[in-house]
């Protein structure tokens, strides 16, 4: 805290000044029964990690070349800087960008007369149509403050949250003041909106850690009068610098570390049996030996996420996937492979059960 503090007297806001801000709709809750809520633990392993990724996969993305949201060169290129920035970081997932809007998971509108930046959080971006996009630019990328804005939507698409919902933070808000500054230009929301994206605090499930990291690149900056604590806020304003924290690299590695340089091939019908923690993952490489469809799923009680790719010219390509959280059954995948052909199983743990141990079978 004593940082930040710190870091808001250096840089004080303009008195009145604000700043367009990412504007997203309400996160819904997964519906868990009540049998899965009333463990507190597994419920909140399976509500964390139900936008993450499965380490290793490549994010494919592509810009809006025509209509209304196309992206000009220049805020392309911010967007493209952007990636390399994560990727930069060290983690275990790759971005790819592809020329046509049906090949990409994610895909990039510019859209400066709406004024609007907003993104999907992580696997919420599949729900969206093959002809809408993902992610949105509402305003220059190539200024500062727009290079920490390219940075904080694809914060969005891996799984991070708006820091300031945090309900660890201690945040108390001037609340009117907050729905007047942001009824005005340059948001113009109306209280639903502002409240959605501003005052309503996450559950801590939703959540990682217990601690606020002003500096997260997914933290708003706020004008003088505006939060009424932390008093220094109050005050000056909350600048953040509009970079990776050290926070914001500790998180996204911790969720997406470095992958291991060669696999272990998973052998049919011999289990491999692992001790996984939480959001830990184990990967093994499937060569299979007849063109026939083969089934490969979890054994035991864990919740976990399941995927199939199959390397294509080197690269890991989606196949298909099923994740078996909060369900009384096992990740389960039927799928027909190619002889000759390399695949990879990816299962992430979200939740190892009361034995502490996870199999995966190929048969």
């Amino acid at each position: 805290m004593a940082k930040s503090q710190k870091q808001a007297k250096k840089s004080p806001v303009v008195k009145g000044q604000a700043r367009p801000f990412c504007q997203n709709g309400p996160r819904v809750l997964p519906q868990l029964s009540p049998a899965v809520m009333a463990d507190t633990l597994r419920a909140r392993a399976i509500i964390s990690s139900r936008s993450k990724w499965v380490n290793g996969t490549v994010l494919h993305y592509c810009f809006f070349t025509s209509g209304h949201f196309e992206v000009p060169r220049a805020q392309a290129d911010a967007v493209r800087k952007a990636f390399a920035k994560w990727k930069a970081v060290g983690i275990g997932l790759e971005f790819q960008e592809v020329s046509r809007l049906a090949e990409a998971e994610v895909r990039i509108g510019y859209s400066v007369p709406d004024g609007s930046s907003a993104s999907q959080v992580g696997r919420d971006v599949l729900q969206v149509s093959q002809t809408e996009p993902t992610t949105v630019y509402g305003w220059d990328l190539t200024s500062q403050y727009g290079s920490g804005t390219a940075l904080h939507e694809l914060g969005h698409v891996l799984g991070m949250e708006h820091e300031h919902q945090n309900p660890f933070a201690g945040i108390k808000w001037h609340e009117e003041a907050v729905y007047k500054s942001l009824g005005a230009p340059p948001n113009k929301w109306s209280r639903s909106t502002t409240f959605h994206n501003i005052l309503e605090k996450l559950t801590p499930q939703q959540v990682q850690g217990s601690t606020w990291d002003p500096d997260s690149i997914m933290e708003y900056e706020f004008e003088p009068g505006l939060i009424a604590e932390p008093k220094p806020y109050e005050t000056n304003g909350l600048v953040p610098p509009g970079t990776l924290s050290a926070g914001d690299k500790q998180w996204i590695r911790r969720w997406y570390p470095p992958l291991q340089p060669a696999l272990t091939t998973l052998q049919p019908f011999h289990p491999a049996v692992v001790d996984l923690a939480a959001g830990q993952q184990m990967d093994y490489a499937i060569k299979p030996s007849a063109s026939r469809k083969y089934t490969i799923e979890t054994k035991g009680p864990s919740d976990a996420t399941l995927v199939l790719f199959e390397e294509v010219n080197g690269t890991p390509r989606f196949l298909v996937g099923d994740d078996d959280s909060g369900e009384d059954r096992n990740a389960r995948i039927s799928y027909k492979l190619f002889a000759g052909r390399s695949y990879i199983a990816r299962l992430r743990l979200v939740h190892p059960g009361p034995s502490g141990k996870t199999a995966l079978m190929f048969s």
